[in-house]
């Protein structure tokens, strides 16, 4: 989407163009609250970040002028709790993607604090803020020789049992492994002997996680799969959604605006008031099966030194670590990965 432009004034004095997003994803592409939290946190303060793009690379700007909702996407949002306080104090709404996934002993994702420390940080950030901003993700679901779909159905049994009265929706997707080049030599050069998921094991996990949420009675969804499961309650996710946004923020009305919706207070004459979308909001840059609407994402790709061993985000481990201490030397950079 091209996003407003604004002038802004940069740290040094410049004054150039930047895109002004009203929904601000951080992010898609790196682990920004796990690694780059307090940077973002000052990037807000200074107004601005800069971001290159994956496929050219070239620079742009970003403004935080008119943001009105940030989604944060994390294995581990930990870090980021302390700053909660100032995204309230500034008025910002958000929600969160908490990927919790049990890989500890496959050490799938070696660099990411154990399972259960992670489940004490979601229900802490469930606690705080509400459990409807905070949504579970089980992403991705990774067969192994020695992982199958029963196994993951007992790790996800485990996880859901704990968060049961702390989110009310659990997202899930199965890993796409031959699709992506860089996943399939990250998985190979570690040795990880990994499976595709076809069309009966997906229907098998289904149907687990469908008799595991009679328990929970979660929303269930997937993420960006293009395989029905409707019959076992599981529906097509959007991620970045505007109809929760509508849900948890309806008295935001710029955000109300952008999202094209209008809504009626209820009255006498309309109890329950009334809901409106005028526009699809759908993010056309996305891949074909993903639903999300349009928002700006302001991560890099090969910053996110979690070195998990599915990851679609790193070329490699090793250049992810290198521009994580290239971020460390310099982390008050305009940009992520340091200049």
């Amino acid at each position: 989407m091209n996003w407003n432009k604004i002038q802004i004034k940069k740290s040094n004095g410049e004054t150039v163009e930047a895109q002004a997003p009203v929904i601000v994803s951080a992010s898609r592409s790196t682990d920004i609250p796990a690694f780059y939290s307090d940077w973002l946190i000052n990037r807000i303060k200074e107004g601005y970040v800069k971001w290159k793009n994956p496929f050219n690379g070239v620079p742009l700007y970003v403004s935080f002028e008119k943001a009105r909702l940030f989604i944060f996407w994390s294995k581990n949002h930990n870090p980021l709790l302390k700053h909660l306080d100032f995204l309230d104090e500034k008025g910002y709404n958000y929600y969160f993607q908490f990927t919790l996934n049990d890989y500890d002993a496959e050490k799938l994702e070696p660099e990411v604090p154990n399972v259960q420390s992670r489940i004490e940080t979601f229900i802490k950030l469930s606690e705080k803020i509400g459990k409807e901003k905070v949504i579970w993700r089980f992403d991705p679901l990774v067969l192994t020789d020695k992982v199958g779909v029963q196994e993951l159905l007992k790790k996800t049994e485990s996880i859901g049992n704990q968060l049961k009265n702390h989110t009310k929706k659990l997202v899930f997707s199965f890993a796409d492994i031959n699709i992506y080049r860089k996943v399939q030599n990250n998985l190979r050069s570690s040795s990880i002997p990994y499976q595709e998921f076809n069309e009966q094991t997906m229907n098998e996990y289904a149907t687990g996680l469908q008799q595991l949420n009679e328990n929970w009675n979660f929303e269930l969804a997937t993420c960006a799969e293009k395989i029905p499961l409707e019959k076992y309650g599981i529906v097509h996710n959007k991620c970045v959604d505007d109809d929760l946004m509508i849900k948890l923020f309806p008295n935001d009305k710029i955000l109300m605006d952008f999202l094209g919706v209008k809504i009626t207070l209820p009255d006498r004459f309309n109890s329950k008031g009334n809901i409106e979308k005028k526009r699809n909001n759908k993010d056309s840059g996305q891949r074909q099966f993903c639903n999300c609407i349009i928002s700006k994402d302001i991560g890099e790709y090969n910053t996110c030194p979690h070195s998990c061993e599915y990851c679609y985000a790193n070329i490699s481990k090793e250049i992810a670590l290198k521009n994580w201490q290239l971020h460390k030397q310099n982390p008050n950079s305009e940009i992520i990965k340091g200049e």
